[in-house]
Parts: structure tokens; C-alpha cells; sequence
């Protein structure tokens, strides 16, 4: 290829076309993020759950088991810790960090039982092995077991790095933001 044909007509119409994507994409972006957060949109970039768009719904009445939740996860030092090791992107909520999507599998009054894997009132949960270390092998405490106080919530994602209640303790229900609802997502 010359010099020429780099530098021609067709070449300066694909930078101009590359730029005018990039500007859009741009303005689209911003656009979201400057609407979206008052009207409950979130973009979820982790993989706990599918990666895109999402927004938060009302909940009509109590979280029950099987909700997926935005939920702010309060201000504790395990969720510090979670913060300053990586674990959490930061965000609006108490400590700085992003909501969390995560599923309710156990509610105040149900026994959660964490081993190896997790039981709820002697049912295991599927997917719900405990990691000893994390990715750069520093030692995870899982959570003591117990029954999850009245207006709590026990969490969890099916994801495997996933930091969830096995880790952090069920959460006060009141840091639930509303019902997690796909908009447009990617699962890869």
C-alpha cells in the first residue's frame, strides 16, 4: 500500500466515518448516564450476572427468595475489605461502592448452614461452593452460619468468583434498591 492510498479519499472517509461512530457511541453513553441513573438504569460491567443494561423495578412488597436485587450492601468491614482488595467497583453506595445484583436465597427465620457448600434449612444450594482464596490467593473467611435475622436477606449468584453473602452476611433488607430486570444484556 502507498502512501497515497493511506492518506486518499477512502481512507479519510473511514476516519471520518470511525470518528462520527465513536461521537455517537460517545453521546449515547452520556446520554445514559446522565438519564438513566434518575430513572433506574444500571449498567452492570461484572460477571455475576449478564453484562449490559439493566434497571431497577419497585418491589411491590417484601424480597422473597428467588428475587434478583439491586441491593446497596451496607458500610461493614468485610465489604471495606471486599472494596480495597478489588472485589467492588466503586459506586454511590455507603463505602463508595456499586450496587450489587444478586439473587435472595434465604429470608429472616431460615437457617443457612456454610461448609464446603451452602445449605438452607438442610437444602443445598446449587452452585455454592466456597472459595478459600481469591484469584491473587489471599485467604476468603466465609461467613459464620446462623439463622438470617428478621428483616434480612441472605444473597447469592450462581457465578463462581462471586462475592455474596457467603462472604459478607446477610444484608438488612432495607439496602434493597428494587428488583434487578434485564433491559439489554450480553451473557457471553
Amino acid at each position: 500500500m502507498t502512501a497515497a492510498t493511506r492518506t486518499g479519499p477512502r481512507a479519510f472517509a473511514r476516519r471520518r466515518q470511525s470518528a462520527i461512530t465513536l461521537s455517537i457511541s460517545a453521546a449515547a453513553i452520556a446520554l445514559v448516564a446522565l438519564t438513566g441513573f434518575p430513572g433506574g438504569y444500571r449498567i452492570n460491567l461484572t460477571p455475576s450476572e449478564p453484562l449490559g443494561l439493566w434497571r431497577i423495578v419497585p418491589l411491590d412488597g417484601p424480597a422473597d427468595v428467588g428475587d434478583l436485587v439491586f441491593i446497596c450492601p451496607p458500610d461493614t468491614a468485610s465489604i471495606r475489605e471486599a472494596r480495597a482488595r478489588g472485589y467492588l467497583r466503586s459506586g454511590l453506595c455507603p463505602g463508595g461502592v456499586a450496587p450489587l445484583i444478586k439473587t435472595v436465597v434465604a429470608v429472616g427465620g431460615q437457617r443457612v448452614e456454610i461448609a464446603a457448600e451452602v445449605t438452607i434449612d438442610g437444602r443445598m444450594l446449587p452452585t455454592s461452593t466456597l472459595a478459600e482464596k481469591d484469584g491473587k490467593g489471599r485467604p476468603l473467611t466465609p461467613f459464620a452460619s446462623g439463622v438470617v435475622p428478621r428483616g434480612q436477606v441472605f444473597l447469592h449468584s450462581a457465578f463462581a468468583g462471586s462475592f455474596d453473602s457467603r462472604y459478607f452476611g446477610p444484608v438488612p433488607t432495607s439496602s434493597i434498591l428494587g428488583l434487578a430486570q434485564e433491559v439489554l444484556t450480553y451473557a457471553p
